[in-house]
Order: structure tokens, then C-alpha cells, then sequence
């Protein structure tokens, strides 16, 4: 049996699989995020730790652990867990959406080199910036960093006593060279870093280091469980729902929106506010949009009028075309393609006609036509998608994925009720470890049925799509 441990901001989820990878238990473990400032966002490593012995606890309950021959990570990315020359981590981890350094982000960015060398626009999240601000504002941590180490990786760090990261989690950083996939030791050395402090680099298929003893005997394993690379939070989504070759791709509507689509060739394009990163698996790469509020945008709405988001989106009956009525989900600024931190969200055209059906429909429009942003996007970089994979909380509203369908004139496949996110995808990377496996057995889930665009209201789409970009534009200089 092999484990998947996928730590969220919110909680730690482990998911333990059989040879057949069907799902034998599940267990989680709650976790919480500390604000002591505005724009901060931080954890404390001995936290994960816990909620590790947790989890761990909750599938012993259910089942023996010693078939157990490898163990998968997922976790979020950019988070920046300072260590010193002790292991002993010198301050609470900065999370991926801790912006409090975005001055350093534009200076890095204003640099050539890290968009040359990472693919990427350096935004504030990642890594690299936050560092930069200890440097800037805690310069006697600074001084002492031995290591730093991503959220999933100080984790790795507690089971093995090894500092390790693979690929898909440090492109995140601004310090991976994403065509070599290496540190590129001239952006550590702007940064005031060296090779030495970054951990050792693996691929997410490979065995990064084995379960330390003591922990194996606590939890009743035996001595030897490899841990694989793993992957970072999308990247390991991927592999769990089947997208690592060339061609295939995922749409996520949770709180955010993802577009994530596997390529077998490096071809970034930072100005586009494309994410382009290593993926989990050797040789191959991903591109990425994001939008900041997805179903974030219809909860936020459905809070506002007072009702339950399904009862919103259960009732609109049929597909329509848009009406003049525009929503732009821009809640809190917005990642692809604009990079944009201060524009905010708006409705226009609103008249006397627009009940709270048609404003339902103009946010669940709003949230596509920024899905169309992010596909044309991703295509302009020369990424081909083939076949598209619906996922996450907000493919339960049919209007919903027949409207993305229809705007993206693509068929959106969806799979059959499971899991099959980061924990999963962690959990695939550990039996490839464990096992000398590859991608090949990556495979998609089994789809449950397929929503097809609807033909007749693709023009209408597209025309929609172009009033909102020239709305964009209109209303960008006014907040």
C-alpha cells in the first residue's frame, strides 16, 4: 500500500491506496493560518508535524499499516520555511499568500534574469521575495539560514531527516532554472543565497530519502518506506487525475480556478502571467492560469443575497446566451492574464430586467470568460489542448460546465465521484517510487459523462468574452 499526505493551508489530508490504487482509507487533520499583520499569512511548522501524527493515527484506526512500502508529498507551493544549521526553523513559515513582500517581488522582477531564467513573472507569493524580506527586515534570522524549505518539504524534512525538494514545487520559488531544472546559482547569489542553503533537488517519481525508524515504529511500518518526491499542490492534482502528457488538461473550479495543461516542451511566456513550471514527472513541464476567485466569486454572491450557492446555480434551467449584463470576478485582484493586484471586481450594464437569476448567471459568466482569458493565453504560449478534465466543487453545477464548454467551443470530461486530487496524485508518485513505475499508470479516472458546447451559443460566447476584455480595461486605472 503506499500513502498521500496533501498539505492544504487549511488541513492535512492523507489517503492510503492499494497496487490497484483504489482508495483502502482516508484521514485528515484540521490546521490553522495566523494574520498578525496585514498581507501576512503564516504557519508554524510544528503544526504539520502534528496534524502528521494525526492523520497517521486515523488510518492506523482503520487499517494496518505494514504493507505501507512508500509514502507521496503534496503541498502548497511559495512557502518559505527558514531552517537553521540545527534543523531548528528559525520563524514561522510565510504561505503562499502572505504579500507582504511585494516591493522585493518587483525588484526581483524588474531583473531580467528571473523572468529569463525562471520562465515566470516574479510575483509576491513566491518564495524567493519572501526571503528577501527576512533580509530586509529580520536580518539576524537571515544570517542563520542553513536551509530553506518548502511547506511539504520541512515535512520531509521531519520524516527523513534529509533536505530535499523536486521539481514542480521549486519552480514556485524564482530560483529554479525551469529549462535545466537546477538551482540557477545567479539568481541565489542576487538574493544573497548560495547553492548550499537550497535542499538537494529529486524528480517527483524518484525516492527522495527513506522514513526515519523511530517514526516507522511509532506507526507500526516497516524500516525502509521510501519517500518519493512528490509534487506540488496542482502539479500532484495532475498526476492524480491523469494530466502528465502532452495535449491533456484540467479545469478547477474551487475557490480559485485553475487551467493547468501538461506539455512535453518547455515554452514559457512570463508577460502572460502564465505559470510555466516543471511538472512532477521527469521530462515534462506544465503551463498554468489562474484565477484568484472562481467559486470564491458565486459564494461571495450567493453570502450577499442571503441564499445557498446550489440553490442559485440548480434553478437557471437551460444555457442562454449572455446578456448585456457583465460580472467581473476580480475580488481580489487577479493572477492570468493581467497580473494584477488592485483591480476589483464590478457588475455593469445592470438594468431594471436583472433579477437574481440573471445576476447568477452574469457571475458564473464572469468566472468563464476568465477561464477563456486563461486558455487563450495558455495557446499563445504554443501549448495544444486536446482534452479538457472538469474537477472540483463547482463542476456540480451543469449551467456552469456547459457554459465553460461552450466559450471554450471544448468538451469538458467528468470524471467519476472520488478523489482525485493532490493526496491521490501523492499517493501515485509514492507506488512510482516505491515501484520503478511511470507515468503509465497516471491514467485518467473513469469519466462519468461528457458535457458538450453548446454549438449554437458559441458566437454568443465569444462576442460576451470581448465586451468583458474591453471592460477590463476600462475600469483597471479606476481602482
Amino acid at each position: 500500500m503506499y500513502i498521500g499526505l496533501d498539505l492544504g493551508t487549511s488541513g492535512l489530508k492523507a489517503i492510503l491506496i492499494d497496487d490497484a490504487q483504489d482508495i483502502v482509507a482516508e484521514a485528515s487533520a484540521p490546521l490553522t493560518v495566523q494574520r498578525p499583520h496585514a498581507a501576512w499569512s503564516e504557519q508554524a511548522p510544528a503544526d504539520w508535524a502534528v496534524a502528521f501524527n494525526t492523520v497517521m493515527g486515523g488510518l492506523g484506526d482503520k487499517v494496518s499499516l505494514d504493507a505501507v512500502r512508500g509514502i507521496g508529498l503534496s503541498g502548497h507551493m511559495h512557502g518559505a520555511t527558514l531552517v537553521d544549521a540545527h534543523g531548528e526553523v528559525l520563524r514561522p513559515c510565510m504561505l503562499w499568500n502572505d504579500t507582504r513582500s511585494a516591493a522585493e517581488a518587483a525588484e526581483m522582477d524588474a531583473d531580467p534574469a528571473f523572468r529569463a531564467l525562471t520562465g515566470n513573472i516574479v510575483f509576491p507569493g513566491f518564495t524567493a521575495p519572501k526571503v528577501a524580506w527576512v533580509r530586509n527586515n529580520e536580518p539576524a534570522i537571515f544570517d542563520r539560514i542553513a536551509k530553506v524549505l518548502l511547506p511539504k518539504d520541512y515535512l520531509r524534512f521531519w520524516l527523513t531527516g534529509e533536505a530535499v525538494a523536486e521539481m514542480s514545487d521549486a519552480a514556485g520559488t524564482s530560483w529554479l532554472d525551469c529549462a535545466k531544472r537546477d538551482w540557477a546559482d545567479e539568481l541565489l547569489t542576487k538574493c544573497g543565497l548560495t547553492r548550499e542553503q537550497m535542499p538537494r533537488l529529486v524528480e517527483g517519481s524518484q525516492v527522495s530519502g527513506v522514513l526515519c525508524d523511530d517514526l516507522a515504529n511509532r506507526w507500526g511500518l516497516r524500516r525502509g518506506v521510501v519517500i518519493a518526491g512528490g509534487g506540488g499542490d496542482n502539479a500532484a492534482s495532475a498526476v492524480g487525475v491523469g494530466v502528465v502528457k502532452a495535449g491533456d488538461a484540467f479545469v478547477s473550479l474551487g475557490t480559485s480556478g485553475v487551467l493547468f495543461a501538461a506539455s512535453d516542451a518547455y515554452q514559457p511566456d512570463a508577460a502572460s502571467a502564465v505559470h510555466t513550471f516543471c511538472h512532477a514527472l521527469p521530462d515534462t513541464w506544465h503551463q498554468m492560469g489562474v484565477i484568484l476567485a472562481a467559486a470564491d466569486a458565486l459564494n461571495w454572491f450567493a453570502k450577499t443575497v442571503g441564499q445557498d450557492p446550489k440553490d442559485l446555480t440548480s434553478g437557471l434551467g437551460k444555457l442562454q446566451a449572455p446578456s448585456r449584463a457583465l460580472f467581473l470576478p476580480y475580488l481580489g485582484g487577479e493572477r492570468t492574464p493581467h497580473n494584477d493586484a488592485n483591480v476589483r471586481g464590478a457588475f455593469l450594464h445592470l438594468d431594471h430586467s436583472d433579477d437574481t437569476a440573471a445576476l447568477t448567471r452574469a457571475v458564473l459568466e464572469g468566472v468563464t470568460h476568465a477561464f477563456v482569458d486563461n486558455f487563450e493565453a495558455l495557446k499563445s504560449t504554443g501549448t495544444q489542448i486536446n482534452r479538457l478534465i472538469g474537477v472540483g466543487g463547482g463542476t456540480k453545477s451543469d449551467y456552469w460546465v456547459k457554459a465553460i464548454a461552450t466559450a471554450l467551443d471544448m468538451p469538458v470530461e467528468l470524471p467519476v465521484a472520488g478523489d482525485f486530487g493532490g493526496a491521490f496524485g501523492a499517493a501515485r508518485l509514492a507506488l512510482m517510487a516505491a515501484n520503478g513505475a511511470g507515468a503509465e499508470i497516471a491514467t485518467i479516472p473513469k469519466i462519468e459523462r461528457v458535457i458538450e458546447p453548446d454549438t449554437s451559443l458559441t458566437g454568443a460566447f465569444r462576442d460576451a468574452h470581448t465586451r468583458y476584455r474591453a471592460s477590463y480595461a476600462a475600469i483597471k486605472d479606476l481602482t
